[in-house]
């Protein structure tokens, strides 16, 4: 399997947690990590539903897997999610020297890349777009939800 195929295999996965949230009426991002061709962390966002501002997909993610793996350090494995992270979560995957991330929307308005470009470890690898369009789909279906 070429890796644009693994790539959208795992960002659907990603989806799926995104429909969770959206099931949940929180804003629909969803994220997955996988260390050697498995899962090893999954999350969507919980900020309502926890009353935690931190509670992003991607930190939720972050703690599954370094909870599932043993250790703080990500740097083999792979993020998806669903948007570009915004700063909180960069400067999260930073820290966790995630080896490679990869979203579907880019998010101009909060995405980190508008404030901190170099916030990721230097050694990460980075891959955006895919399945942009069913990501943005979800978000732009959210937000004209709340407009109604």
């Amino acid at each position: 399997m070429e890796q644009r195929q693994i790539d959208e295999k795992f960002m659907r996965l990603a989806l799926n947690e995104a429909r969770k949230a959206l099931e949940e009426q929180e804003v629909p991002i969803g994220a997955v990590v996988v260390s050697q061709g498995a899962v090893v962390g999954r999350g969507h966002n919980l900020v309502e539903t926890l009353s935690d501002p931190t509670a992003h997909a991607e930190m939720q993610a972050l703690t599954a897997a370094a909870s599932t793996l043993g250790g703080k350090y990500l740097n083999k494995c792979t993020l998806y999610v669903t948007v570009e992270p915004c700063i909180m979560c960069a400067g999260a995957i930073g820290w966790a020297q995630i080896g490679r991330v990869v979203w579907g929307a880019d998010d101009p308005k909060r995405g980190f890349r508008r404030y901190a470009e170099q916030v990721f470890h230097p050694k990460t690898e980075v891959t955006s777009g895919v399945l942009a369009g069913e990501c943005e789909e979800l978000m732009t279906s959210f937000f004209a939800s709340l407009r109604n």
